[in-house]
């Protein structure tokens, strides 16, 4: 999808069509999460720093992000994917890889079906998409960035060399700003360079991925496209307007964490074996523990319990914490399993959890809160949930 957050609020609300749009908080601290394509000719970009993208564009204006209405608007997106083929492998809420090999006697070759599924996304959902058509899954995905938006390439297996040569080491998946310098120190400049690179050259800089990485600049990919891949994780954080420097205000801003994540647990008819606690310091060091559960949990006093024993492993003493973050991973299929002992309380809190997404849908806009949540240190960022989940695996 193109800009989609930015383009879903551009749809929703006429004053914004047009004009340079940001999505983020307005606080000193916040970043972007989309920029749309007006935004864009003055530089700005999602992950800048907010104050950062208005310098470069003061006429921009600023929108609160809405979760739940582009994860809304992302269902009725992949609902339009799944008509041309059931082998659809979700990224995010705005980005997938369709294998439609055996779409074709029904709607034609790849670029047909491309084109199908983008005019049915304009015409029901008002927005557009680029697309990329390709033999493997990274040369689509470096197809369907070049042309954005509303863009369309399609690479013939014949082309793939042609058309990856020329491109920047930064098309290349995990070459970022840390790892391109090294390269760039080695004569790597291009995806060509790296395809015809010596391995011991790669794997100086980046040990043993470099096989992997020589292959797919030669556009090499042999993965399936996979329907059923578990989601890495659900998560949900947080930047304050002022650092974090009491144990209780750390604790409490992880509770809301624990709440928004077993939230989207519940929803989506999960449960998590592995929870995760990040804290970034005033500094922008980043640390993080995890903790394997010995059975999934879906309930925030659970998680949050996790999330408690964990914080005694990071150093607190005198520190100033600006960023907050909890997330769950190893994801199962269903609600937690019952306990002969449940002394932690998992199903009470499970029905909890499930009481309040009742409340949640009957009262549009209304929620059920914890009271130890009304006196939260104020978000610089808004919240913030992360990792749309996929079909996950199941226990037993």
């Amino acid at each position: 999808m193109d800009a989609f957050f930015a383009s879903v609020e551009q749809r929703d609300d006429p004053r914004l069509r047009g004009k340079p749009v940001l999505v983020g908080g307005r606080s000193p601290r916040s970043v972007v999460a989309a920029a749309s394509y007006e935004a864009r000719k003055f530089g700005c970009r999602s992950a800048m720093p907010m104050m950062e993208a208005l310098r470069r564009c003061p006429q921009a204006i600023v929108v609160e992000p809405t979760r739940g209405r582009y994860e809304e608007v992302s269902a009725g997106v992949f609902e339009v994917f799944r008509r041309y083929t059931p082998l659809v492998e979700g990224l995010s809420l705005d980005e997938a890889f369709l294998d439609v090999t055996a779409s074709r006697s029904l709607f034609g070759d790849g670029e047909a079906i491309a084109r199908l599924v983008r005019a049915d996304i304009h015409r029901e959902l008002q927005l557009t998409a680029s697309a990329g058509v390709a033999p493997c899954k990274f040369v689509a995905k470096v197809a369907s960035d070049l042309k954005k938006p509303d863009g369309l390439v399609v690479v013939k297996p014949e082309e793939v060399r042609g058309l990856l040569g020329p491109l920047p080491i930064e098309r290349m998946w995990g070459v970022g700003p840390k790892t391109a310098p090294k390269l760039h120190e080695l004569g790597f400049r291009t995806l060509g360079d790296l395809a015809d690179a010596r391995l011991v050259d790669l794997e100086r800089v980046l040990g043993s991925w470099g096989l992997h990485v020589r292959a797919l600049a030669r556009g090499e990919d042999e993965r399936q496209v996979d329907p059923h891949v578990a989601a890495k994780s659900i998560g949900a954080e947080e930047t304050y307007e002022r650092d974090l420097v009491t144990r209780e205000e750390i604790e409490r801003c992880l509770l809301d964490q624990s709440s928004r994540v077993a939230q989207r647990l519940v929803a989506e008819g999960v449960s998590a074996s592995v929870i995760v606690v990040k804290l970034k310091y005033a500094d922008f060091t980043l640390r993080s523990r995890q903790i394997q559960l010995p059975d999934p949990v879906a309930d925030t006093l659970s998680i949050h319990r996790a999330a408690l024993q964990m914080l005694d492993r990071f150093e607190l003493a005198g520190a100033r914490v600006r960023l907050t973050g909890v997330s769950v991973s190893g994801l199962y299929d269903g609600p937690p399993p019952d306990l002969l002992f449940d002394e932690g309380g998992r199903k009470r809190g499970h029905t909890l959890e499930q009481l309040s997404a009742k409340v949640a849908a009957k009262f549009e806009g209304s929620s059920l809160t914890r009271a130890a949540l009304l006196e939260k240190p104020k978000s610089a960022t808004g919240n913030v949930d992360m990792t749309r989940p996929k079909p996950p695996k199941r226990h037993g």
